[in-house]
């Protein structure tokens, strides 16, 4: 009980402070913040609909937010996840655009998660490769290659993959598509879909390789204590290529969500910034898969909240929200530890 108390009170307190600082700054726009907070979770979570733009939302935090984590248990700061996922949306697209007619839809949606999957972990295994064996340091990297998926979309969208007689820089529809959970019974018409039961296989699998294997424990002696490590005669650079090669796979899952899911076509921008908001997914959830799940369901239900918020008080400022959002991700990620010492303190106390 005082380990889950002192896992869950730092960021449930965090997220208590964040939002009444928020509540400030709509006192501050002339609004009324209950109204504002009704409004927030009337959006995320009052109807089915809402419900499932928020798991929606949330399958791509999850992702993201399971992509640093595991980078992080290895010593690295993966920022290259946006352009992993990118990378990842682009094999998705490459296997349903040139295979569709030669195999069946079910098979199709597995060749093109593997082939989403291939391409992300390759993306992110290089700037692994460039840290193992040349020293060049991954935040750097990783940004670096951000920007260099980002054009690689700009002209393979604009230049190859077009669909033919429009203007938008998107590929043609799919023939194939993730199903979405209605068709399963799940209620509404959001688009949440099968990435949502894909991310929590994920997650199970991310706790069972870290957390359950010896190969995990390397990693994460490797991340913890990297001269010990070395006493202890594990191979880190092998490990630092693994460990993003699985990350940028990870990452591939937004566009599993995005691409095959929601939208059954490639376009430019598909990830929405999910990859940076991962960095703080995983920072709230303490980089652990059940809390990076947790972080990942707030996460999603302040961005489609957010998007209620804005159409019920539309004479509230639409930054209002952005606002929101950054100090959620300023006190659970940069501010994570504010409360850490005094709850440890006061369960010490009480023990």
């Amino acid at each position: 009980m005082r380990r889950a108390a002192a896992l869950l009170l730092p960021p449930a307190l965090n997220v208590a402070l964040a939002l009444a600082l928020s509540a400030l700054v709509v006192v501050a726009a002339g609004q009324s913040p209950a109204e504002a907070l009704q409004a927030l979770i009337n959006g995320s979570v009052g109807s089915w609909d809402a419900v499932g733009y928020t798991l929606f939302y949330a399958t791509d935090m999850a992702f993201a937010g399971l992509a640093v984590a595991i980078a992080f248990k290895g010593g690295l700061f993966n920022i290259g996840v946006e352009g992993q996922a990118a990378l990842g949306g682009l094999g998705i697209a490459l296997a349903c655009l040139g295979l569709d007619a030669a195999l069946p839809s079910w098979l199709l949606v597995v060749v093109a998660l593997a082939a989403g999957a291939g391409f992300g972990a390759a993306w992110g295994a290089v700037p692994g490769w460039l840290q193992a064996r040349r020293g060049s340091h991954i935040v750097i990297t990783t940004i670096m290659f951000n920007f260099i998926a980002a054009s690689l979309m700009v002209y393979l969208l604009v230049n190859m993959l077009i669909a033919p007689g429009q203007m938008a820089p998107e590929t043609r529809r799919f023939a194939t598509a993730l199903p979405t959970l209605s068709a399963f019974g799940f209620p509404g018409r959001s688009p949440v879909n099968v990435a949502l039961l894909l991310a929590l296989l994920a997650a199970f699998l991310v706790w069972l390789l870290v957390w359950r294997t010896a190969w995990g424990y390397g990693l994460r002696v490797v991340g913890a204590n990297p001269d010990a490590a070395t006493y202890a005669g594990i191979d880190q650079r092998r490990r630092i290529v693994v460990v993003m090669a699985i990350s940028g796979a990870l990452a591939a899952g937004i566009a599993a969500n995005e691409v095959l899911g929601a939208n059954q076509r490639l376009m430019l921008n598909f990830t929405g910034g999910a990859g940076f908001t991962g960095i703080a997914v995983a920072l709230m959830g303490r980089n652990h898969p059940l809390g990076v799940l947790l972080a990942a369901l707030l996460f999603g239900a302040l961005a489609q909240g957010g998007a209620e918020l804005a159409f019920e008080m539309p004479d509230l400022p639409r930054e209002t929200v952005v606002v929101v959002q950054g100090l959620v991700i300023l006190f659970a990620g940069a501010l994570g530890a504010l409360f850490r010492a005094p709850v440890a303190r006061m369960l010490a106390a009480r023990a």
